[in-house]
């Protein structure tokens, strides 16, 4: 890493680090804040809506204390003060959803106001969607002196469940218990627009403090895009020249292993080859036949031309000799042929001259190398995946540039899918870099029946490129 990223790294990580935790101090703080102010609102608000309850309940007593307190009578007599009670509780609401009931302390409906329906039915085991006894519960509640009690009940102006808090109180004398209750939907509504603006608020705040930093990275940014600008471009240079160094040092090896393979251990096969061969000889023309040792003799023979053909072959693949020998077009040729010859594909090779002869201009060593890979790979993908039977190899030279076309009648495959994918698109990769260290173009169509692909590049190669891929040989 070079000082100036250093330097920028210094000026923006610890810049960066300030303002996020900035951020994250001002949210922290503004939600705790927000937490704070909805658990105190919240226990105002149930505390105003307790105490408006427990002053209903005592409106509705009031309201039947005339029944209620009057001297003991006859049954016919408790009957009729209990029906009027009824009637006047009956009478009493605040709003659509505001109302009373009661029951007797057993469970049962003795009056409904909004559900007249439940009237005279015994709900002691009525349970919500949770599995809660509702009854029981405001019952138990009852039973002690009156109090408060959460549960679900269905409401009036909805006809939905929701949320409800009570408040009931017992009649002893009669067996009662009598309440009210308001829905709590309507406080949670309140609470969660409160909540919702307290949330805006902090998000506006942090995305104020969010823009400015951005602004200031942004500055800094392009100081630091203006300061490295060149150093970018050099580095960018240099890392093309030191792809195109690599691919020059590995054509240069394959050849080296080429001539190894072909000078040397061909060489000492085939005077191993000529060795049992005498052998073989001198055990036939003998007087004393030996069957077994002649057997493995030929059986060695057979391996060993099997070895040396092998051998040769792979020496011709790492570098053919007719490329440095004949020219590119030659070598095309001869790797059209051999692929032909082994049945896999019909291969043919065309080509294409605009000028005479004599007056064409030999190829850069760079050139020539670039597009026979080219051409092995893009055979190579053919054989293996288009399941084509035809194929074309067109090489054609003209004053201002030379043009390798590959056409097969395959299968065919998505262009843009294989460039993208890590796994499938590597050859295509290949040729792409190695033709971009030559200033060339690559370009690629396919379809069902036919793919085409074409490599064109442009002559004669400016000079700083023949010199980047010919400084190492």
């Amino acid at each position: 890493m070079n000082l100036k990223a250093k330097i920028f790294l210094l000026a923006i990580v610890p810049f960066a680090l300030a303002i996020g935790g900035i951020q994250y101090g001002v949210r922290q703080q503004a939600t705790t804040l927000a937490q704070s102010q909805h658990a105190t609102m919240q226990s105002a608000y149930m505390s105003s809506k307790e105490i408006e309850l427990r002053h209903y309940v005592e409106i509705a007593k009031s309201a039947i204390a005339p029944f209620y307190d009057a001297p003991a009578g006859t049954p016919a007599e408790e009957e009729r003060r209990q029906k009027q009670a009824l009637d006047a509780l009956q009478q009493l609401d605040f709003g659509a959803d505001g109302y009373f009931f009661a029951y007797t302390m057993h469970g049962t409906s003795l009056m409904h106001p909004r559900q007249p329906d439940l009237v005279g039915r015994d709900l002691w085991d009525m349970r919500d969607p949770a599995g809660a006894l509702t009854i029981q519960k405001l019952v138990t509640e009852a039973s002690r002196g009156g109090g408060y009690v959460r549960y679900v009940w269905r409401r009036p102006s909805t006809g939905k469940l929701a949320p409800k808090l009570g408040y009931v109180v017992p009649l002893e004398r009669w067996g009662w218990m009598i309440g009210t209750g308001i829905y709590l939907e309507d406080v949670e509504t309140t609470l969660a627009r409160i909540d919702e603006q307290a949330a805006a608020h902090i998000e506006r705040t942090v995305m104020w403090i969010f823009t400015i930093a951005l602004a200031a990275l942004g500055v800094i940014a392009a100081c630091g895009a203006v300061l490295n600008i060149s150093e970018h471009r050099s580095a960018d240079a240099k890392l093309k020249h030191l792809a195109r160094q690599v691919v020059d040092s590995q054509e240069q090896e394959r050849a080296r292993l080429s001539r190894e393979l072909h000078d040397g251990i061909s060489q000492m096969l085939v005077s191993v080859k000529l060795l049992l061969e005498s052998a073989l000889a001198h055990f036939e023309n003998g007087e004393t036949r030996v069957p077994a040792a002649e057997a493995a003799l030929a059986t060695s023979l057979g391996r060993l031309a099997d070895t040396l053909r092998e051998v040769r072959q792979i020496s011709h693949a790492l570098r053919p000799a007719m490329l440095d020998d004949l020219g590119l077009a030659a070598a095309l040729q001869q790797l059209a042929r051999e692929l032909g010859e082994q049945g896999a594909l019909d291969v043919r090779f065309e080509s294409v001259t605009h000028t005479p002869a004599s007056a064409a201009p030999a190829l850069p060593d760079a050139v020539n190398t670039v597009l026979f890979r080219i051409a092995q790979e893009a055979l190579t993908n053919i054989v293996r995946h288009a399941r084509a039977t035809r194929a074309l190899l067109t090489l054609d030279l003209a004053p201002d540039a030379v043009t390798l076309t590959i056409a097969d009648n395959g299968e065919g495959f998505d262009v843009d899918a294989a460039l993208v994918d890590p796994q499938s698109g590597v050859g295509l990769r290949n040729m792409r870099e190695r033709l971009d260290a030559l200033g060339a173009t690559l370009s690629i169509t396919s379809q069902l029946g036919r793919t085409v692909i074409a490599a064109k590049v442009p002559l004669p190669l400016a000079v700083p490129t023949l010199q980047g891929l010919t400084d190492d040989h």
